[in-house]
């Protein structure tokens, strides 16, 4: 048994570390000698070497052995071309590394380096008639990564051909613009026998109409398919429906089914980060730490981790510079990871970092025009830097992309009553949005702040009580004590401040509102007792009409 089939067997034996020794060792060696090894040999030495390499994460080193090995295995088929004679049993080319699982490696290793560009080219080297399902799907993604998508539609329609149920590449049809009825062609229908599969037929409808950004159809879709089928209860399902009632903007639910998830499955890392922001956003602190290092003990090599920490320290004041570096460490890990992109976004807006700001939301835009947190994230930093034109520019271009549903809507008026010619059109579309989804708060809120800058405290008032009919929240309550204080209603101000305080006991605008009602009672209550001791230290008698009292006193029975 000779030194390189020693090499194999530690191969084989997933012992990497040493073989990275020893045919670093026997790889000089048979370069000071040129005689020492067969060029098969040599062939095989690089390639056990490079996949030694590869798998301690040596990207780089490995890409340069995998390239040499190459070299010689394009010496070792000219020779064999050149040679008449037949090759010896010992020089058997089967038991060789093959050159294509060569080409894939080296893929790999552009592929880990960021290097995409030249890990499509190599890929593409490989002849379309040898490419493997696992060569296409990669193919296309990268495609995809890059933008280029007739490619990635052809290459994920290989791997479907050859691979009916690579789910995958079906998601990535749908996200390509395929229609579910095409998809459907090249997946199960093309199965001999899919009696079985009726929750699969489910499922790819449900995905169709998430591609087609038919968010509500999807939510149905799911939620029939998780309540009334064999996947009852799977989180692969939950997260599907969780997001699509995120992405219709129905965010209470969409936490609801994530908690669940996160329940059911504690090592689920998907839409983990979306669950964080959601936490985030209802200021749950203390659910958000509790999540935050439940998903970091699960791993550090993905983004979910490290986005959910980032919100936890975006909330707490004078530490959300550690959130800048958690979402950082998240982009860095996953560069596809739009909810990185959006912490970091908010984070820096938060710092007064605008220009920073803007450039991440953009991005965030660009890679995901359907996310309506990076049209607001855009917006609010264009109103922040003054730039109202741009921001109007932004607010049209999310109801062109996202519809007139009630948040692009009031993102929208948000902008106009920025402008006091533009304030009726703002109130326009904010009735608008409220016909539509009667009991959106953000309109209830920017409605009621339009109607509190014109004065129709009444007007406001009334809105506010509508709204406190069907939900309440610690807003609500602020904002009705705040106009009912000026509306001079002082009392009924102070009892809504009373349930705001009870539901946030640190909110504040409740604080400075229940002082502020406090030194109006107390002026007035002391203007009345001026009044009193002015009235008693003049010494004027105050005539009661005596004569009047007596004749009442004196008709009634009871003090007769």
């Amino acid at each position: 048994m000779g030194i390189v089939d020693q090499v194999r067997i530690l191969h084989e034996e997933g012992l990497f570390s040493n073989v990275a020794i020893l045919a670093g060792l026997m790889k000089t060696a048979s370069e000071q000698n040129p005689e020492l090894l067969t060029g098969q040999e040599k062939y095989q030495l690089q390639v056990y070497y490079a996949d030694a390499l590869f798998e301690m994460q040596e990207y780089k080193s490995a890409e340069v052995i995998y390239r040499k090995a190459l070299q010689v295995k394009k010496v070792l088929n000219k020779s064999k071309v050149k040679s008449t004679q037949p090759p010896a049993p010992a020089a058997n080319t089967d038991a060789l590394p093959s050159e294509l699982n060569v080409r894939y490696r080296i893929y790999e290793c552009n592929y880990h380096q960021k290097n995409y560009r030249e890990a499509i080219a190599v890929l593409e080297s490989i002849p379309a008639k040898q490419r493997k399902p696992k060569v296409n799907m990669a193919l296309a993604k990268l495609y995809q990564r890059i933008g280029n998508e007739r490619p990635a539609v052809t290459s994920f329609k290989e791997v479907l051909k050859q691979c009916p149920l690579a789910l995958e590449a079906v998601l990535g049809l749908l996200s390509l613009g395929v229609k579910g009825t095409e998809v459907a062609a090249l997946t199960i229908n093309s199965l001999p026998h899919t009696n079985n599969l009726e929750w699969l037929t489910f499922w790819l409808k449900g995905h169709a109409y998430n591609a087609s950004k038919d968010y509500a159809k999807a939510v149905s879709t799911f939620k029939s398919l998780e309540s009334g089928s064999v996947l009852r209860e799977n989180s692969n399902v939950l997260c599907c429906l969780a997001e699509n009632h995120f992405l219709a903007g129905d965010l209470a639910n969409a936490a609801l089914v994530y908690k669940r998830v996160h329940s059911l499955d504690m090592l689920c890392l998907r839409g983990m980060d979306i669950y964080a922001y959601l936490l985030a956003h209802e200021k749950r602190t203390e659910e958000l730490m509790s999540l935050a290092s439940k998903l970091m003990a699960v791993s550090e090599q993905r983004a979910e981790p490290w986005i959910a920490m980032g919100y936890y320290y975006a909330n707490i004041p004078l530490k959300t510079s550690r959130a800048v570096y958690f979402a950082q460490k998240a982009y860095q890990i996953d560069p596809r990871n739009v909810q990185a992109l959006l912490l970091k976004g908010s984070v820096l807006k938060d710092m007064s970092k605008t220009q920073e700001a803007l450039l991440h939301f953009r991005e965030a835009v660009r890679m995901a025009p359907y996310r309506f947190e990076a049209h607001q994230g855009l917006v609010e930093c264009y109103i922040k830097a003054s730039r109202i034109r741009e921001a109007l520019t932004t607010a049209s271009n999310a109801c062109k992309v996202l519809g007139n549903s009630a948040r692009s809507l009031t993102l929208f008026a948000y902008v106009l009553a920025k402008d006091s010619l533009t304030v009726e059109k703002a109130k326009a579309m904010l009735e608008k949005a409220l016909a539509q989804e009667p009991t959106y708060l953000e309109a209830v809120y920017l409605l009621a702040e339009v109607l509190g800058e014109e004065q129709q405290y009444t007007a406001a008032i009334e809105l506010l009580r509508r709204q406190l009919q069907h939900q309440s929240t610690c807003q609500l309550h602020q904002m009705l004590g705040e106009f009912l204080s000026a509306n001079n209603e002082l009392q009924e101000a102070l009892d809504q401040y009373s349930i705001a305080l009870g539901m946030d006991p640190t909110n504040k605008k409740v604080l400075d509102g229940i002082q502020k009602v406090e030194k109006v009672t107390d002026s007035i209550d002391h203007g009345q007792d001026d009044d009193m001791e002015a009235l008693e230290e003049s010494g004027e008698d105050v005539d009661f009409d005596a004569s009047d009292t007596e004749v009442s006193w004196a008709d009634n029975e009871w003090f007769s």
